[in-house]
């Protein structure tokens, strides 16, 4: 499934071009966060790798192959849930998956378990917190066992408190293997999780860097301005 290598990626809706001739490499380990301007082609990027929406040009290949060989999960900025309960929400993603009912039942409170929603498995799904919410959809996604996970905007709704129980949960999916690909508006955020950033404008990769080179020394004018421009406080790049 890695490396992931995108070559000349484009997505020109009504001849506008969003995305226009990406090339990025992904590995298969640690979080990689995407930054950059809003309609940069970020959520797309993600929904394009999910296979959601066809690309206009380019190519995405999975170790080699033109399909990944292994599962990967997307939770969105307003996770899609089912009219039903918490425990079954979970369950129900586990049913293509080549386990007995018993395997999925354990499976499932496994990770509400994890996610801290064990006590409200039996409520409805449509019931919980905007926190909750999202550490379900998460739940659903990590039950599965992905090789990459694909967040966008995880914790953009949500006060400090819920974002910090969000983001242990990205720390610990990504500590058991899988590779984490997300997007955020949240600059504190990127800098607490990202192993390493990919800076998007202009519908291209402008910058891939360690997290720690990036926020110190970006390279491209566009990510300078960017982090100038973002950041509540004054910020002077190392030289």
């Amino acid at each position: 499934m890695f490396p992931l290598q995108i070559a000349g990626l484009r997505f020109q809706p009504n001849g506008r071009a969003i995305l226009d001739g990406l090339d990025l490499e992904i590995s298969g380990e640690g979080i990689s966060v995407v930054l950059g301007p809003n309609g940069t082609g970020k959520t797309l990027l993600l929904r394009l790798l999910a296979g959601l929406l066809p690309a206009d040009g380019g190519s995405i290949r999975w170790g080699g192959a033109a399909q990944p060989a292994d599962r990967l999960a997307m939770v969105f900025q307003q996770p899609m849930l089912l009219r039903l309960s918490v425990f079954t929400n979970v369950e129900f993603a586990l049913r293509p998956q080549a386990l007995t009912a018993a395997e999925r039942r354990a499976r499932t409170a496994e990770v509400l378990e994890r996610v801290g929603l064990a006590h409200r498995q039996r409520d409805g799904a449509r019931l919980l917190s905007g926190g909750e919410r999202q550490r379900l959809a998460l739940a659903r996604a990590w039950a599965v066992r992905p090789r990459l996970l694909l967040l966008d905007e995880p914790t953009a709704s949500l006060d400090p408190s819920a974002t910090e129980q969000v983001e242990r949960i990205i720390r610990e999916i990504r500590t058991e293997g899988a590779k984490v690909l997300m997007t955020t508006h949240n600059l504190g955020q990127a800098t607490r999780l990202a192993d390493d950033i990919i800076f998007l404008a202009d519908g291209r990769v402008q910058e891939h860097a360690a997290a720690t080179r990036f926020f110190a020394q970006p390279q491209s004018p566009a990510a300078r301005a960017f982090l100038q421009g973002e950041l509540p406080w004054r910020i002077a790049f190392e030289r």
